[in-house]
């Protein structure tokens, strides 16, 4: 099962996401990558097949990459082989460089669990004109995610809500948009995600012990919501969300 963890205050986010991602080693992965992102500055993605430690190395234990919010996942392969290219974070954006380095699209995020309908939903965004760069189901749903953000002119909750009516299968995910500097959204369905919140900054984990080391306040997300940093907010039901999108999918 992959890990995340997410950091989001006033001291830098990558040391704090590799130590939370040490601590979720136990449930095994093939590859470490993280995003971070500086005020006002593109968010820097650095990723690193296989052990953490390479990963470590390559940005000085964190050192290298500078700012004080950010994403961190170590990946268990399910869709596409142990790479670097298939290593998360993905970004929306139609990359050329494996999705490392300068993130310059709307929409960077992380995934634990497994799409469904991926296949599905990739061919009606390569209609849309989006092309691919991994074998994953992750970069489809952060790409779903765009295409609505885009096409509605919407605020991140309500792409978020768009794409969990879409999607099938289960999904833990942390989103960072380039308009929204700062700030981490997260959602889930049936994969777990907890958040603590300690001295103004808060955290974000797949699991306990990721954040235990900063934080004893946590709260365990409900299947079906989305979360926007710091504040909690439940979306509608998936049947209400459904309804009430019906027509507005099908034309899709």
């Amino acid at each position: 099962m992959c890990g995340i963890v997410g950091f989001t205050g006033n001291r830098q986010a990558a040391p704090i996401l590799l130590d939370g991602l040490s601590k979720l080693e136990y449930r095994g992965y093939d590859s470490a990558g993280l995003a971070v992102r500086d005020g006002e500055n593109l968010a820097q993605v650095v990723k690193a097949k296989g052990r953490l430690s390479n990963l470590m190395e390559k940005t000085d234990n964190g050192n290298a990459l500078k700012g004080t919010c950010g994403i961190g996942h170590t990946r268990w392969a399910t869709h596409g082989e142990p790479s670097q290219t298939n290593a998360h974070p993905h970004v929306s954006g139609n990359c050329t460089r494996s999705g490392s380095g300068a993130v310059e699209s709307e929409v960077v995020g992380v995934h634990n669990g497994i799409i469904e309908n991926y296949t599905e939903l990739k061919e009606k965004l390569l209609k849309h004109g989006y092309t691919f760069y991994s074998q994953t189901d992750t970069e489809v749903v952060i790409k779903l995610v765009d295409y609505y953000y885009k096409k509605y002119n919407l605020g991140p909750i309500d792409a978020i809500a768009k794409t969990m009516v879409r999607v099938r299968g289960s999904y833990a995910l942390e989103l960072m948009f380039r308009d929204y500097p700062g700030e981490i959204w997260v959602a889930r369905k049936d994969s777990p995600m907890i958040i603590g919140i300690a001295d103004g900054e808060t955290y974000v984990a797949s699991d306990v012990p990721a954040i235990l080391k900063y934080t004893t306040v946590s709260d365990v997300m409900e299947s079906g919501q989305v979360v926007e940093n710091p504040m909690i907010g439940a979306i509608p039901s998936r049947n209400e969300v459904q309804r009430e999108l019906d027509d507005l999918l099908m034309s899709m």
